[in-house]
This record gives structure tokens, sequence and C-alpha cells, in this order.
């Protein structure tokens, strides 16, 4: 009898473990599903519009929240284009800081501002990556002086 038993139990606990591996299987699909999703912006300066996409993550979602979004843009420091945002974004699950390179649309916790990458930069704790300008960063870094830039989610 206490045979019976114990290969009963462990056809119980075989069938919960696979039940478990199961489920677990499943999340990471899920969840691999969505890393893979873009989402894309038309950015209009004046007569040019350049196009950039945009991460999955919860503080480039945060930023798309807000669009459309006209913002008062201006140089900093010969390197990046930056502009103040309506509101603080979340930082939830982002990393302590980032190194941009060219063309990469990033939030800058400390200030709450938007910052554009158009010359190299080295690491900044609370620099958050959102997403990058897919061509014609040039076409930003030529600009002086300030100017307002329209951020579109493209369907």
């Amino acid at each position: 009898r206490a045979h019976k038993e114990i290969d009963a139990m462990k056809k119980y606990l075989f069938a919960i473990i696979v039940s478990a591996l199961c489920v677990i299987t499943t999340d990471q699909n899920t969840f691999g599903a969505n890393e893979g999703s873009t989402m894309t912006l038309r950015i209009k300066v004046g007569k040019e519009v350049l196009t950039a996409t945009m991460l999955d993550s919860d503080a480039s979602r945060d930023f798309v929240s807000m669009l459309p979004l006209t913002l008062h843009m201006k140089d900093y420091s010969g390197t990046e284009k930056i502009s103040n945002l309506p509101r603080r974004m979340s930082t939830k699950d982002a990393p302590d800081g980032y190194d941009p390179s060219v063309g990469d649309i990033t939030y800058y916790s400390p200030w709450g501002n938007l910052a554009i990458f158009y010359r190299d930069f080295g690491y900044a704790k609370g620099l958050i990556k959102l997403g990058s300008i897919d061509g014609g960063i040039e076409k930003l870094a030529g600009l002086h002086g300030d100017f307002e830039a329209v951020f579109e989610l493209m369907d």
C-alpha cells in the first residue's frame, strides 16, 4: 500500500512541476513578444521632418503618452538639443545612467528634460534612453538658436 501512495505522490508532484514550467514558459514568451515592438515618431522642425524609433520601455511609453507635443528646443554645450517637458516622467525599471550615442533621444531625470544628442557624450547618471533618430541628425545639429519641434506618434 505504501508503494502505491509513493507512486501517486510522484505522479502528483510531476504534474505540478510540468504545470509550473508551462506557466513560466508562457510568461516568458508573452514578455518576449513585447520586446520587439516599436513606436515610431515624427519630429517636425520647420520644414524638416525626422523620424525616430522609440524603445519599448516604461519611460518611452510615458513620453509617448504626452504626444502630440510641441517643445521649445535649445542647444546645450554644443552636444545636445534639450527641452523642458510638461511633467516629470516615469523612471520605473530604468538603469542608473546611460552613455548616449549620436542620435539618441533621452530623458535626463535630474532636470526632467528631453535631450537629443547630436555629438558623442560620456556616461551620465540619471540619463535614460528613450529611442533614436532614424536619420538626419545633422539637420538638428545644424540649427542655431532656439526652435520649436513637434513630436507626434506615427500611425
